[in-house]
């Protein structure tokens, strides 16, 4: 008898699970790029420069009129790139839903959003009105991309290995931005071996993080499966209706809805970090853009080990502990970053090894907490939600972030304003019964919470 014919459903099912599990892994590797080589490295200080070369002698540029300090001008860039985030994610999160043609959909927002990336090539001179408008393209794409991505997850992970696939998927994305920022670095610190000036360098590694996400988000779109429609409505556009239809669901579910606050308010935190560190680098502590790729490409390595290790520990204390456990070390991270001398690399890595140890744990085991909350059936809905939560709603961060800067003209300022979101974010995650909020959205509650 052959060994195929000794293969039981649950088997073969179970394989195919690992299957699509492998090729959602690699959405992950895809477009975390841009977010560590684009977002976290180069565009944020290359931008601030294009600005800056294009601004009056008082320091201020005047993008439709209105006067903006340069040094201000990308962060309220990625501001705005969220508000558009926040029109066009309920649409995909409807679209999802109402089709079950997932993949159509994250195709089209990874490709859109891949091509505006590798368009930041030709961002030079004093171009910044080009650079602000691929910013917002860009960005807005991968937070719609992440609405469909993130919906597979109840689908293709039990409740009991969600954790696990969460933070295999965060720790995938973590290894591209470190495998990607080390060849980064190779270009720019040799740029002149190679002939290219370091403003080209830097264009080049821009255009090449679009590159790479739109070839390896192939792999994702060949092993993940359409399940069809979740819902017996026929498909519609109005994804606002949606929106305010899973708003008024989530009113009957609290817990689910105090969850999603909490993590609105402390990832909004995370996010401005994550995209505001490089510009405090360089304007504020002076530091090399060499220093800086080697700063986040430490914070790459160490948030690999972070999140897989903040999975085990979410295994034996539960996710809810472990989150808090980690917000409490990202304020402690964030105060010390105030106090730290400028032109002092060695510091500066210090910092970067605590962001690292941390960022990544509190991202995926946020998601795969999440996941437990969502009525079956309405992944996308409610992911959709979460989204804005994630990339949508992180608009305040880096508006109060830009604003506090253009006020007092200190990025240091500006980087211990946001501490506030992780001391306010803890105390609404500490006061919600995870628990709880599993069995009235109607799930399994898995053994250790």
């Amino acid at each position: 008898m052959g060994t195929d014919t000794l293969r039981s459903p649950a088997a073969d099912e179970a394989a195919e699970r690992r299957r699509e599990q492998r090729g959602w892994y690699f959405y992950d590797w895809a477009c975390s790029v841009y977010s560590t080589s684009v977002l976290t490295v180069f565009l944020g200080p290359y931008l601030t420069s294009v600005a800056k070369s294009a601004a009056d002698p008082d320091g201020f540029v005047h993008p439709l009129g209105i006067p903006i300090r340069a040094g201000s001008f990308f962060a309220y860039t990625v501001s705005a790139s969220v508000i558009v985030s926040i029109l066009v994610m309920p649409l995909a999160g409807a679209a999802a839903d109402r089709t079950g043609r997932k993949k159509p959909l994250l195709a089209l927002a990874a490709y859109v959003g891949a091509t505006a990336t590798t368009g930041l090539f030709f961002l030079d001179g004093d171009r910044y009105l080009l650079g602000g408008f691929l910013l917002i393209v860009a960005n807005s794409s991968v937070a719609v991309s992440m609405v469909v991505y993130n919906s597979y997850l109840p689908q293709i992970a039990p409740p009991e290995e969600r954790d696990a696939v969460s933070s295999r998927g965060w720790a995938f994305g973590y290894a591209a931005g470190s495998l990607v920022l080390v060849l980064n670095l190779i270009l720019f610190t040799a740029h002149d071996s190679f002939g290219l000036s370091e403003s080209m360098a830097v264009r080049i590694c821009l255009a090449s993080a679009g590159i790479w996400w739109g070839a390896f988000t192939l792999v994702p779109l060949k092993r993940l499966r359409d399940r069809g429609r979740t819902t017996s409505e026929a498909p519609t556009a109005q994804g606002w209706r949606q929106l305010a239809a899973t708003v008024r669901d989530m009113r009957g579910k609290p817990l689910t809805l105090s969850f999603l606050f909490a993590y609105l308010i402390y990832n909004d935190g995370i996010q401005t970090v994550i995209s505001q560190a490089s510009v405090y680098g360089s304007e504020e502590l002076g530091l090399s853009q060499s220093t800086l790729i080697t700063a986040v490409l430490m914070v790459q390595v160490l948030a690999v080990a972070g999140a897989l290790g903040m999975g085990r520990l979410a295994r034996t204390y539960g996710a809810k502990r472990t989150i808090l456990g980690s917000l409490i070390a990202w304020t402690v991270t964030l105060g010390a970053g105030y106090f730290l001398p400028a032109g002092a690399p060695v510091w500066f890595f210090v910092l970067a090894a605590g962001i690292g140890l941390v960022l990544g744990g509190s991202q995926a085991l946020s998601r795969s907490l999440f996941s437990h909350l969502v009525p079956p059936g309405k992944e996308a809905e409610y992911f959709s939600a979460y989204e804005m939560s994630d990339r949508g709603m992180s608009w305040l961060g880096p508006l109060l972030f830009g604003v506090t800067y253009q006020l007092t003209g200190s990025y240091r300022d500006a980087i211990i304003s946001l501490v506030v979101f992780f001391v306010v974010g803890f105390v609404l995650l500490a006061r919600v019964p995870v628990a709880r909020a599993i069995s009235d959205a109607g799930n399994p509650l898995p053994e250790r919470i």
